[in-house]
């Protein structure tokens, strides 16, 4: 069992939640979210916002909290080898109200269908809200070319 070890990041002005599945290993390694070179999160939410990539957790954690964007993962803890989401099984889910009793989330998206799934499985329904599944910024998502992936996200921008 490996568990989440990646404290939510948000703020009381924060107004879009994005969730993923659960961290990977680099990510879980550098203790942030996004932290595989590969990913690309990073480089699409920039661009949606017309601004320099961030490359520290510092700068990182000032574009989110700047652009209104809370990130945090659907996984708690959960049995995963080594990155892949295919291999997750027995799922205990993070519990959103941390992040839904202190910022004005007007609107949840997951990042990707792993997100999604586990999403719908086990917050949806004790929530009461729905999310927006936006196309995965994994690099396991070859099929998505960067430009594809920031017009698919720009709809944060709607929320944020």
């Amino acid at each position: 069992m490996i568990f989440h070890p990646i404290a939510p990041l948000y703020d009381k002005n924060s107004k879009i939640l994005i969730l993923g599945s659960f961290p990977s290993v680099k990510s879980r390694e550098q203790n942030f979210f996004y932290g595989h070179p590969q990913n690309r999160f990073w480089k699409v939410v920039s661009s949606i916002y017309k601004c320099k990539t961030p490359t520290d957790i510092s700068e990182k954690t000032e574009f989110l909290l700047s652009h209104h964007i809370a990130l945090w993962d659907v996984i708690a803890s959960c049995e995963i080898i080594g990155s892949s989401d295919s291999s997750i099984k027995n799922v205990t889910p993070n519990d959103l109200s941390v992040i839904l009793n202190n910022a004005d989330i007007q609107q949840i998206f997951t990042n990707g269908k792993t997100a999604e799934k586990y999403y719908n499985k086990y917050i949806k329904k004790t929530i009461g809200r729905n999310s927006i599944c936006l196309p995965s910024t994994s690099p396991a998502n070859a099929a998505w070319s960067v430009e594809k992936l920031v017009g698919a996200w720009s709809i944060i921008q709607n929320f944020s």
